[in-house]
């Protein structure tokens, strides 16, 4: 399980990322590269990452169910996700 501080500096880069959006995306329009460079560089999209939202495992994460794989499986096997179950053939 990820530490509490990994979880809580994601959320804090997502809240940076959608302050930050409006301006980026006039400075990119513009193509002013200097007032880019001037923001935080946390408040980049490309510094988000996807963690899921039980563990905050950081890979092996489903992007539909926002959690790992391993959670995933846990919860489907339990029921917990209506509509998923394992596959058997």
């Amino acid at each position: 399980m990820a530490s509490k501080s990994k979880i809580a500096k994601m959320k804090k880069f997502e809240k940076l990322v959608h302050k930050y959006a409006a301006k980026r995306k006039e400075l990119v329009a513009a193509g002013d590269y200097v007032g880019l460079r001037k923001l935080p560089r946390a408040s980049a999209p490309s510094r988000l990452r996807r963690i899921c939202q039980i563990t905050g495992r950081p890979r092996g994460n489903y992007r539909k169910f926002q959690m790992c794989r391993n959670m995933l499986r846990d919860m489907a096997l339990d029921g917990l996700i209506p509509g998923l179950k394992k596959a058997s053939w």
